[in-house]
């Protein structure tokens, strides 16, 4: 009876995966554009960018357009206020540079809300800036026990996490100055683990969160290429983020890094990702996000010694 069922789940899963080869165009129903706020903040001495775009239908392939006009400025719990100015030549990019009296947006502890107004809307947000651990070192090595990446070269970064459940960060990786954006490379860590339930605090971060700095690229054949060669420099940024970031990062990853083929029909399905953007003026939709990050960095550059 047992193997009946199984040639019968057989038979139907062929036709699912073999059976449907006719292109089909779906009409989807048409739903307004929304606002697209990427408000991602932190304490670097650097010019600070705001994001404010318009959304495109699902099937559509351009860029979203920027939004122009806005009135863009974030108020610490103290009063005071960084105004955010579009940049020119660049629609719906708002910018705010240190000066030599603020040479940084906050300090860890520091409340904050987003205030955004335009279209006769009024758009608001609030972030708090956590605390984030220093990286203690980088180091490179050949890895020789995983058959797949025999002969690679791979880094990690070491960190530990604070003491006290709940913190969670995002890590950020560059190559020889290039950030790595791909969504398989999203590397965000609650505590010193993955989840929650890791029951992981207060020690450093597991090995897979450590390993998260290397690039997976394959060559024309299939093969993954080493991603690190002596020459090589990589540069690690550990951001602290709230909860709800981590919530919002977490989702992104899932959405956006698809499997493909297949296991398409095991992933799990599209939505909108979460947001703690609210339209104050009439409750409509918003997407996007607002973080306010302390940062702790460190570089290295790898030197084959043998």
């Amino acid at each position: 009876m047992i193997n009946r069922y199984l040639r019968f789940y057989t038979i139907i899963l062929s036709i699912l995966i073999f059976g449907c080869e006719d292109k089909i165009d779906p009409e989807l129903e048409k739903s307004p554009d929304v606002f697209v706020i990427d408000a991602w903040i932190n304490n670097k001495s650097e010019t600070q960018i705001i994001k404010i775009k318009r959304s495109l239908p699902y099937f559509e392939t351009k860029a979203l357009p920027g939004v122009s006009g806005a009135d863009v400025r974030i108020i610490k719990e103290n009063g005071d206020q960084f105004l955010f100015i579009e940049s020119e030549g660049q629609s719906g990019n708002y910018i705010w540079t240190p000066s030599g009296d603020t040479a940084k947006i906050g300090r860890v502890g520091d409340r904050f809300i987003l205030d955004i107004k335009i279209d006769n809307m009024h758009l608001g947000s609030f972030s708090e800036m956590h605390r984030v651990p220093e990286i203690d070192s980088l180091d490179f090595r050949l890895a020789s026990e995983n058959p797949i990446l025999k002969g690679s070269f791979l880094a990690q970064f070491y960190a530990s996490d604070f003491p006290g459940v709940g913190d969670t960060y995002w890590i950020k990786a560059y190559k020889n100055g290039i950030y790595l954006s791909k969504p398989s490379e999203i590397n965000i860590a609650f505590d010193a683990g993955f989840s929650r339930g890791d029951n992981v605090d207060g020690v450093p971060f597991n090995k897979f969160i450590r390993s998260g700095v290397n690039p997976y690229d394959e060559d024309e054949n299939g093969e993954i290429i080493s991603p690190y060669e002596p020459g090589d420099s990589l540069y690690v940024e550990i951001h602290s983020i709230t909860n709800p970031a981590y919530s919002y990062l977490f989702e992104v990853s899932v959405q956006t890094n698809r499997p493909g083929g297949v296991a398409e029909l095991f992933a799990v399905p599209l939505a909108n990702v979460s947001t703690n953007i609210v339209n104050v003026t009439n409750g409509e939709v918003v997407t996007g996000f607002f973080n306010v990050s302390a940062v702790s960095s460190m570089g290295k550059r790898f030197i084959d010694d043998d």
